[in-house]
């Protein structure tokens, strides 16, 4: 290797989101990117930027965030990982860092990505040690309109209703691989779903919908009826609020993002996925 030889890197990233205004760098916010990109050079002494797979929105969490960046090739995975985790926040975590191939783009090679969204159906989910990472519901929610409500999700759909904008050049049709309601170890449910893309609020969208079915205050064949994206006379329940939101997976093929995965040893977590 040259002196002057960069190597691309990929890192597995944890982060709390109750502290930033989303991913993506802003003038004067606090951003999970800015803090990334502001910690890589203070122990690089490089200016680098810092590319994610995709921009959660203010207050999106993350357990299964990935992002690349270029640095000499001096840096090992395991060197490169301890020496980020020793000056980022607390609310920021390393998990693994790896040297990958120069080619890898964490956004544009991604071939799925996953989200978990958090309903708190019990007192307990008014805990300050669980409001931050879900969504309190105090209305009795009937389970089985949930089930109902999630089936009829997977396939390759039209979202254009369950998003807040849209995406002209991409379109609007999804494929949902997996939607399902189950128990987490708090208190209450979680919506854990798995698509090629998503939409603007996608995931909010539809859990704020399917939570007013499981209330009945509105029929599953609504649900149907939007993915359709023919009855111009049906919308949808407001967005769940965003702190109920992670990021849990990215999945890449077989060969992008391989390479000398190195977990990190720092003991602090980012809250359970």
């Amino acid at each position: 290797m040259t002196s002057g030889e960069e190597i691309r890197f990929r890192l597995d990233i944890h982060y709390d989101g109750s502290g930033f205004y989303g991913w993506q760098i802003q003038p004067e916010r606090r951003t999970v990117q800015g803090v990334l990109q502001d910690a890589v050079e203070r122990v690089a002494r490089v200016s680098r930027t810092v590319t994610g797979s995709g921009r959660t929105d203010r207050g999106v969490h993350a357990t299964g965030q990935v992002a690349s960046v270029e640095l000499p090739a001096k840096w090992t995975s395991e060197t490169l990982a301890r020496a980020l985790n020793a000056v980022l926040p607390e609310d920021v975590w390393i998990q693994a860092a790896r040297r990958t191939h120069p080619g890898f783009h964490p956004r544009f090679d991604a071939v799925a990505r996953s989200y978990e969204y958090r309903v708190g159906t019990e007192a307990e989910a008014r805990s300050p040690f669980h409001r931050r990472y879900c969504w309190p519901v105090d209305d009795a929610l009937d389970r089985g309109l949930l089930d109902r409500a999630a089936a009829l999700i997977p396939g390759r759909r039209s979202f254009r209703a369950f998003a807040k904008s849209g995406q002209p050049e991409r379109g609007t049709r999804c494929r949902v691989d997996r939607a399902v309601w189950e128990a987490w170890s708090g208190p209450g449910l979680r919506f854990t779903i798995t698509a090629d893309r998503y939409l603007h609020h996608m995931v909010r969208y539809l859990v704020g919908t399917m939570v007013d079915v499981a209330r009945r205050r509105r029929a599953p064949t609504e649900i149907d009826g939007l993915l359709n994206d023919s009855d111009t006379d049906l919308w949808t329940s407001p967005p769940a609020p965003p702190q109920g939101l992670f990021l849990t997976r990215v999945e890449y093929g077989p060969v992008a993002g391989e390479g000398d995965a190195v977990g990190s040893r720092r003991t602090e977590r980012a809250p359970e996925s």
